[in-house]
């Protein structure tokens, strides 16, 4: 028996919950395409998220450490893939669309520039006067305009919902405008479950990276009313961390999040009678949640690794380094545009050189922009 396009719909109509997003409900696509015959528009534009050329860069983009630190360490993909996991796991407790979760998740990081957030940092200063740089915003360009995979339209035209869901990833720099969409409208309890497994997953890996790092002890820890219930959960009295002891308190941190969110969240939807797509958009808080309790053990996590390993003077040492590499890159090709490949210097006939020249370094990698440096400054080395 095959799954049609159309069983795969009715599947969803009849097993996803009222508040869901139903692939046969979709708007469509900003160019219309014949859908394919056993792939529901969602499970195409995960397809194309994955075959994508900036999907594929994130195997070499910075989660925290540079990816010259060590091979163990979570890059920007292994993060991303990690977000999409918990994310289908929530979805499919509550109900809603897994499809739409994953493609949003996948999505979520594409315009990330090298050297993690200190490199979004740098870009932004050097973009201040020139309408900034977020990467957020990033990755609706690099899904609507930078990706150049059809003939007849710019981007992998992605469904509006998974476009709706990208713009409503949330930071504290909301682009609802760029979609035309309400600032206030949340986004769909899809996209708020992507949300939350972003934060979610790179609060404990940046914990288990800082472990393994030895940026972090797991005596400092014991200020941190999560990791105490965390020890008093796995019965553990402190001594050696090895390998298997901090791969068992990870697991046990995301179980516990991930409980509590579908635990909210339930209570959320009952509370507040969520019974449709629109009653979750126009809700005047996101629905997926955090208990109170959870989002203050949250909070303090957040702290702590803000304070003993985001400020380690190791990572301090590689953001200054990727400050120097960035900066000195982009002033180069600002002041002669002609170095950039032939593709961004096409793109000069579209769009302002700043523009240009920032959509350019933000889809390198740190390798990339390693060996970039090198070409431009470097006179032993090849161009």
């Amino acid at each position: 028996m095959y799954y049609t396009r159309e069983k795969l719909e009715e599947f969803e109509a009849y097993t996803l919950a009222s508040y869901a997003l139903k692939s046969a409900d979709s708007r469509g696509r900003p160019h219309h395409e014949h859908e394919p015959n056993y792939r529901t528009v969602f499970q195409r534009d995960r397809d194309r998220i994955v075959h994508s050329a900036a999907f594929r860069r994130l195997e070499y983009k910075t989660q925290v450490f540079v990816n010259d630190a060590g091979d163990y360490y979570r890059t920007r993909l292994t993060h991303t893939l990690e977000v999409a996991q918990i994310g289908r796991t929530i979805a499919r407790a509550l109900g809603v669309n897994e499809d739409l979760v994953e493609v949003i998740c996948l999505a979520h990081d594409l315009g990330h520039p090298p050297f993690g957030h200190a490199g979004e940092g740098v870009l932004n200063t050097l973009m201040k006067d020139h309408d900034g740089f977020n990467h957020n915003h990033q990755s609706y360009r690099v899904v609507t305009e930078l990706e150049r995979r059809y003939p007849r339209w710019k981007g992998l035209n992605l469904s509006y919902e998974t476009l709706e869901g990208i713009a409503k990833h949330e930071t504290d720099y909301d682009i609802s405008a760029v979609m035309g969409l309400s600032a206030t409208a949340r986004g769909s309890l899809e996209a708020q479950i992507a949300n939350i497994a972003d934060e979610l997953a790179y609060n404990a890996h940046d914990l288990d990276d800082g472990l393994l790092s030895g940026l972090i002890h797991q005596d400092q820890l014991q200020e941190l009313n999560l990791w105490r219930q965390l020890c008093e959960r796995l019965d553990w009295q402190g001594g050696r961390m090895d390998e298997i002891t901090r791969h068992r308190f990870i697991r046990e941190q995301i179980g516990l999040q991930v409980d509590d969110v579908i635990a909210q969240t339930e209570r959320n939807l009952a509370t507040h009678v969520i019974k449709t797509p629109m009653d979750v958009q126009n809700h005047a808080t996101n629905i997926a949640s955090h208990s109170e309790n959870f989002m203050a053990l949250n909070k303090a996590l957040k702290q702590f690794l803000y304070q003993n390993m985001y400020y380690h003077h190791t990572v301090i040492r590689m953001a200054k380094r990727a400050e120097r590499f960035l900066t000195e890159i982009f002033n180069s090709y600002i002041s002669e545009p002609r170095q950039l490949p032939d593709e961004y210097r096409a793109l000069l006939k579209e769009q302002p050189v700043h523009r240009v020249v920032t959509d350019y370094i933000a889809g390198l990698t740190d390798r990339s922009a390693q060996q970039e440096y090198r070409r431009l400054f470097d006179s032993l080395t090849s161009l």
